[in-house]
């Protein structure tokens, strides 16, 4: 097989929907096309746009410039042959080339959400007024979608050039492929410059949606293109073939300089809607960068622009590469007495990543955090872990408001939800820590913004978080009487971080006192003290109800803190991952003792944290996060490949974790604050900039050596805690 460039990017809208592919255009995963449409956002997100096959022609001579796996084994056409070099920043940008001519083209993906509020999602400007939403016409209404994609070609050369894209489509759900068949249609409606298009399935009408394009002659060609091959998927063990749908093809003569955008937009057309013109890609890109440049406090040259320059350049022996390779000229993080340098083009790639994870969910109207690209939706714990870093760093304060006020509303018999519902149903509440992740959370919260009405607003919720905790709720979660530590029993199911269940198999089971479960109760019943002391002085409630509510916390930590020393392992130095419900414990080396380390309030000894961090760093540290599992305990799985199974039973037992090196780098400041950090960050940010997803943190690794990228190629917690503690 060919060198084929298949590092990916990553376009979102802020409402779940994406465009997605590769550096080379090969489609290899069934979740690349470019308008994957969340029709309740974040979720039905649905294939509609998979691309444009581009071909140029002149002097008579047509180069292809696609790349396509087919069923058959073969690649065809090799349009990658022709690429000069690709850029990430701002937006994905394509450049082929040849002696006499160049073709460029690039994609943006405007924020789709508009209407009277900001919901945390930095879209306020747009029912300001400030900004025009003519690009995008809705009513004034409390929330209003709108899904699209805008797609500009740029020649230049020194003949006329004719371009050639026919269009490909589906409409299916974004976890499967699209298989023709006499039961799927697909109609068109062709009209002045645009095309609106919609499949039928069975008689039953799905997603109108509409292409638009400047200049250029459109003809209708009703085909199929079957077997396309999805080279990542095969890998995984999943269905890895695909069809697509053409309806037609559209033919633009290109004078040198000449640009034609189009625009693939969610909806029928609207006869109000704003006229497609060559200035509309510039204009939505001047938007989208005024928007994050209003969020994270940007100067006007500190968008992004600067680094666009920075080309991701593909091997090609027809084209030199320059003597300075964007490897050794990548800029270096950089704070300025504990602040991040704003203007630093790496960190505002970094904040620009973070920004592709805040999304509007419909069925609570407010923000939440998608914990991963491609196929993951919003999670409770995971959100909550990643909001220090993806809003408290960045001062996203509202939204950190926002996404704390609408998991504390769902909160239920002292549980906050794993995952939300699509529509009309019930949260999710498989999890015992993403209350205590809560309260850990908004502890960070009220630190960083001193909002004590927002303490106060809250502060029912975690009682009953405290309440049901010590009485008893679901899954047998309850504080032991004896010792005051938390434990849960219910088989078949797995309710902590470590989450796989095959089957009613977990492969972690974990039940009985987890140690990081245990460690979050602490710090949770010392956030209590102090809150509600804290509540007393200001006279929010009853001065001394609340006065002996924290003496009553903190007396009840003080024992907690005592109780942790169960999980101490002497011969080991490390701690015990889990207490099981007959008391045995369990011996095997895990990061949780490191989280149990890192938490705002610590109930473990220097001498302890020291030693813990001593074998930690020795087992389980890697330039990528941490392992899951030791590589020397008998059920450590060193590579996260194959099936799904077998995938899924290294998930939690070897692989490594990104987000781990927060609590890692926490846990390190509290007990070695003398001691330079034994952590280089060159690999993990020459992965940010250069492999798999560019310009975002892949979920997991490998646990063995070369650590391969693995698992979803856009982590939430992965860019979350890396913006915590880069340095």
């Amino acid at each position: 097989m060919p060198d084929l460039d298949t590092r990916e990017w990553l376009l979102t809208n802020g409402l779940g929907s994406f465009a997605s592919g590769t550096v080379s255009g090969v489609r290899t995963r069934t979740y690349h096309g470019w308008l994957f449409a969340a029709t309740n956002p974040p979720s039905g997100r649905t294939l509609l746009f998979s691309h444009l096959e581009a071909s140029l022609e002149v002097l008579g001579n047509v180069v292809p410039l696609g790349t396509n796996f087919w069923g058959n084994g073969k690649i065809e056409p090799t349009g990658y042959e022709l690429l000069r070099h690709f850029d990430i920043n701002p937006v994905p940008k394509w450049t082929w080339g040849k002696d006499n001519w160049q073709l460029t083209r690039q994609l943006v993906m405007p924020i789709g959400l508009v209407g009277t509020g900001d919901w945390g999602l930095g879209t306020g400007e747009w029912a300001q007024g400030k900004i025009s939403n003519a690009q995008c016409p809705m009513p004034n209404a409390p929330a209003q979608f709108c899904h699209r994609i805008l797609i500009q070609y740029h020649y230049e050369g020194s003949d006329t050039a004719i371009l050639r894209l026919r269009l490909l489509i589906a409409e299916r759900d974004f976890h499967h492929q699209q298989t023709a068949s006499e039961e799927l249609k697909f109609s068109q409606l062709l009209g002045q410059q645009q095309v609106c298009l919609q499949a039928i399935h069975s008689g039953h009408f799905g997603i109108p949606w509409h292409l638009r394009w400047t200049q250029g002659n459109y003809q209708p060609d009703a085909v199929w293109y079957w077997n396309y091959r999805l080279s990542e998927e095969t890998k995984r063990g999943l269905g890895d073939k695909e069809d697509l749908h053409s309806p037609g093809y559209l033919i633009v003569t290109l004078q040198p300089g000449d640009t034609v955008t189009l625009e693939a937009r969610v909806g029928f057309p609207d006869s109000v809607q704003a006229v497609l013109n060559p200035e509309t890609f510039a204009e939505s890109l001047e938007l989208e960068q005024e928007r994050l440049s209003q969020i994270f406090g940007w100067s006007k040259e500190g968008t992004g622009e600067e680094f666009s320059n920075s080309q991701f350049l593909i091997p090609n022996p027809q084209f030199p590469m320059p003597n300075t390779s964007l490897r050794e000229a990548a800029p270096t993080a950089s704070r300025r007495e504990g602040i991040p340098n704003t203007q630093s083009p790496i960190w505002q790639q970094l904040l620009k990543a973070s920004d592709q994870f805040i999304v509007y969910r419909a069925s609570i109207a407010g923000p939440t955090v998608i914990a991963g690209y491609h196929w993951f939706n919003d999670w409770g714990r995971d959100t909550l872990i990643a909001l220090p870093g993806l809003a408290l760093v960045p001062q996203r304060f509202d939204l950190a408001k926002g996404v704390l006020r609408t998991f504390g509303h769902y909160c239920r018999h002292g549980l906050i939800p794993n995952a939300f519902p699509d529509v009309n149903g019930e949260p999710i509440y498989n999890s015992i820590d993403a209350a205590l992740w809560w309260i850990e959370t908004l502890g960070l919260y009220l630190e960083a913004t001193q909002d004590w009405d927002f303490l106060a607003e809250q502060f029912p919720v975690v009682q009953q978080i405290y309440k049901a905790f010590m009485g008893g709720t679901h899954f047998n979660i309850q504080v032991d009487a004896t010792d005051g530590l938390v434990s849960w029993d219910a088989r078949g199911v797995a309710l902590t971080w470590m989450d796989v269940v095959i089957g009613s198999h977990p492969i972690t089971p974990r039940h009985g006192k987890p140690v990081e479960i245990n460690a979050l109760w602490y710090s949770a019943l010392c956030w209590l003290s102090q809150w509600a002391e804290r509540l007393s002085q200001l006279e929010y409630g009853s001065p001394a109800r609340l006065t002996k509510q924290a003496q009553r916390y903190a007396q009840q930590a003080r024992h907690i803190k005592t109780s942790l020393q169960k999980f101490w392992n002497p011969q080991l130095g490390y701690l015990y991952d889990t207490i099981e419900p007959d008391d045995r414990r369990n011996f095997q080396i895990r990061p949780n003792a490191v989280l149990a380390l890192s938490l705002h309030h610590c109930g473990f000894s220097e001498q302890q944290g020291c030693q813990i961090l001593d074998l930690a760093t020795t087992s389980l540290l890697t330039p990528y996060g941490l392992r899951s599992l030791d590589p020397g305990d008998p059920e450590y799985k060193g590579k996260y490949e194959g099936n799904q199974e077998r995938r899924d039973r290294a998930y939690h037992q070897g692989t490594v974790w990104t987000w781990l090196i927060g609590p890692y780098i926490r846990a390190w400041q509290r007990f070695y604050p003398q001691q330079a950090l034994p952590f280089d960050w060159k690999p993990l940010l020459d992965h940010f900039l250069f492999d798999a997803c560019l310009g975002s943190i892949s979920e997991i690794f490998d646990g063995d050596s070369p650590h391969t990228p693995r698992g979803a190629i856009a982590q939430a917690w992965s860019v979350g805690e890396v913006i915590r503690h880069i340095q």
